[in-house]
C-alpha cells in the first residue's frame, strides 16, 4: 500500500507537468485546428531559461527560495511567450489560408529549429543543478521501513498546477478575451466578420500556451534537475498525447489526460520495467485514436457550412 501511495504521488506530480503542456495544444487546436508540434520545444526552452534565470538571481544574492521560484518563474513565462508568439508569427500565421499540411509542416521545422538552436547557444551536454526544495511529509510506513511520503517540490508543483489550471479557465469562461477566444473556436471566420481581431485572439492563445510551457519547464527543471535540448521532443509527443486521450480542445480533458499519461507512467515504471514506460505511454495514444477519438471529454467535431 505504501509504494502504490508513493508511485500514485509520482504520477500526480508528472501528470500536472503534461497537463500544463497538454493544454497549450489544446488551446492552439480549439481555435485554429491545427498541432503546433513545436509546442514541446517550447517546453524546452522554458525549461532553459528557467535555468539561466535562476543562475542570474543567485548570482545577485537572491537566496530566499520561495522569491528566487517566484522570480523564475515571472522572468520564464515572459521571455517563454515572446517565443510562443514568434512561432505563430513566422510558422502559422503566413501559412493560415494554405492547405492543411503547410502549417505542420512549418512546425515541424520550428521544433527542428529550436532545438538545435539550443544545442548552438548552450551546448549539448546536459546541465545539471542542486536540489533547491528539499525536505517533504511522510505519510505511511511500511513494516520493512519503506516510507512513502510527498516531497515539498511536488507540493508545489501539484498546488501550482491546480492553481494555474483554475485561473486560466477562468480566463476563458468569464472575460473578454475567453469569449472572443470561444467565438474564434466556433468559426473563424464569422468571429472575424463580427470585429473580432482574430490575428491578436491566436496571437495571444500562442502566448497564453507558451506561458504555461514556461511553468511546466521550470517545475521540470526544480523537480529533476537535468536538462537536455532534447526533452522538449518527449515531453511534447507526451503531452500531445495526454491531449489527445482528455479531448483535444477541451482544457479540463487535457490536464485529465496529464494526470492519467503521469499515472500510467509511474505505476508502469515502479511495477514493471522502467524502461518501458514511454512505450506504455505512447500506446495509450493508438488505443485512444482507434477506440476513443475524441477523447475522455471531448466532443465529436462538427463540420461547418
Amino acid at each position: 500500500m505504501e509504494y502504490f501511495l508513493q508511485q500514485l504521488i509520482n504520477g500526480l506530480t508528472l501528470g500536472s507537468i503534461y497537463g500544463l503542456i497538454a493544454i497549450g495544444y489544446t488551446m492552439v487546436y480549439g481555435i485554429i485546428g491545427m498541432i503546433n508540434f513545436a509546442h514541446g520545444d517550447i517546453f524546452m526552452v522554458g525549461a532553459f531559461v528557467s535555468l539561466i534565470a535562476l543562475l542570474l538571481i543567485t548570482a545577485l544574492g537572491i537566496t530566499a527560495v520561495p522569491l528566487a521560484l517566484l522570480l523564475v518563474l515571472v522572468i520564464a513565462m515572459i521571455i517563454t511567450s515572446l517565443y510562443g508568439w514568434t512561432v505563430e508569427r513566422v510558422a502559422y500565421r503566413p501559412l493560415r489560408g494554405s492547405f492543411r499540411l503547410a502549417p505542420l509542416i512549418s512546425a515541424i521545422g520550428m521544433s527542428i529549429v529550436l532545438q538545435n538552436y539550443i544545442q548552438i547557444v548552450q551546448g549539448a551536454r546536459v546541465k545539471a543543478i542542486q536540489p533547491i526544495v528539499t525536505g517533504g511529509i511522510p505519510l505511511m510506513e511500511s513494516a520493512d521501513g519503506f516510507v512513502a511520503r510527498i516531497a515539498n517540490i511536488q507540493i508545489i508543483i501539484i498546488v501550482t498546477t491546480v492553481v494555474l489550471m483554475t485561473v486560466f479557465s477562468l480566463i476563458v469562461a468569464k472575460t473578454s478575451l475567453g469569449r472572443a477566444q470561444r467565438a474564434c473556436e466556433q468559426d473563424l471566420k464569422m468571429a472575424a466578420l463580427l470585429g473580432i481581431d482574430t490575428n491578436r485572439v491566436i496571437s495571444l492563445t500562442f502566448v497564453m500556451g507558451a506561458a504555461l510551457a514556461a511553468v511546466a519547464g521550470c517545475m521540470y527543471l526544480v523537480y529533476y534537475g537535468v536538462l537536455d535540448f532534447y526533452i522538449g521532443f518527449v515531453a511534447g509527443v507526451k503531452a500531445f498525447t495526454a491531449a489527445v486521450l482528455g479531448g483535444i480542445g477541451s482544457l479540463p480533458g487535457a490536464m485529465l489526460g496529464g494526470i492519467l499519461i503521469g499515472l500510467i507512467e509511474a505505476f508502469w515504471a515502479g511495477y514493471f520495467s522502467s524502461e518501458y514506460k514511454d512505450v506504455a505511454a505512447f500506446s495509450i495514444l493508438a488505443i485512444a485514436l482507434i477506440f476513443l477519438p475524441t477523447g475522455i471529454l471531448g466532443r465529436p467535431e462538427v463540420e461547418k457550412v
